[in-house]
This record gives structure tokens, sequence and C-alpha cells, in this order.
């Protein structure tokens, strides 16, 4: 299986929806988000993402298989090179390195971008997420305590964190 990974188009919108909606819908281990995504709100966040603030996607043979995301931490201009991501694979696909590869393809192009830091809130009990950051540098800095309610149980969130410059 040929795996490309490259900026995401508009015309992945569908895909990209249903990938995420997957997670709302059937696994509730990676968003608080409750409400599904059409595919012309994917199309609106893929011509509206900041050109600091890529979305990479694994594609084989046209069908996407996950995508990675970078999204503004703060909107304070202190906090312009660091980056807030996400990534999501489509199920059938895990644990076949695709996450690994389209985490470590969005680092390098935020190092490129001029971004200083990544980061993200992964729910504690997604050990799987957990240990994709592991292998990929991150470092568990925190938890944020009852970080918010999904399906009327409060969540605990790991922060994780990963410098992608050299600081003296």
């Amino acid at each position: 299986m040929e795996v490309k990974l490259r900026r995401a188009a508009e015309k992945d919108a569908e895909q990209l929806a249903e990938i995420y909606n997957y997670s709302i819908q059937h696994e509730r281990n990676a968003t608080f988000e409750t409400e599904l995504r059409t595919a012309e709100d994917r199309r609106f966040w893929i011509r509206n993402q900041h050109k600091r603030h890529p979305i990479i996607v694994a594609e084989c043979e046209g069908r996407i298989l996950g995508w990675a995301s970078s999204s503004p931490y703060r909107t304070r201009s202190c906090y312009d090179g660091i980056g807030e991501f996400s990534i999501y694979v489509h199920k059938p696909f895990r644990g076949k390195g695709i996450g690994k590869r389209l985490l470590n393809e969005l680092i390098e192009e935020c190092r490129r971008i001029g971004h200083w830091k990544l980061l993200s809130r992964i729910f504690d009990f997604n050990h799987e997420s957990r240990e994709l950051c592991k292998r990929c540098g991150f470092r568990e800095v925190g938890i944020y305590e009852k970080h918010g309610q999904l399906d009327g149980r409060w969540i605990d969130c790991v922060i994780v964190e990963k410098l992608l410059i050299s600081v003296d």
C-alpha cells in the first residue's frame, strides 16, 4: 500500500468529515465535540485554515486514511509560533504507522513554517494517542482535571507538548 502525504484540498472534505464523525459517533475517546461535521463544514475549514496551520492528509489510491492539523493556540501574538494539533486516522488503517507518519510530517511542516512548539490535549484514557505522541517525541506536562463533560461524565485531559527548535 503506497501512502502519500500531502496538504488537504477541498476535494478531501467529505472523507475528512467521515473520519472525524466516526470518532464522534462511535468512539467518544478523542473529542468533546458532539455535533457531526458536514462536507461543507470541512470545505470551509480547509479553505480558511491559516497558512501557518497546515492540514496534512494520508492518501492511498484516492482514499483519505487520516489527517493531522495544526490550529492557532491562542490569539495573542506572543503565541503565534505555537500550534495546537489534532490527528485522526480512519479506524481500518490504524496500527499501520499512518498516524506516526502524519504526526511526524505535521511536526516537520510546522517547523518549516517557523513554529517553535506543538501541543495538544488528549483524553487521559486514550492510551493509543498518548503512546503515539511519546513515539513522536512529545512529553506529557500535566493534566487538566475535569476539563469537560462528555456523555454526562467528567473527562481529564493530558497535556502534551514538543519543542520544535533548540532553546539555548
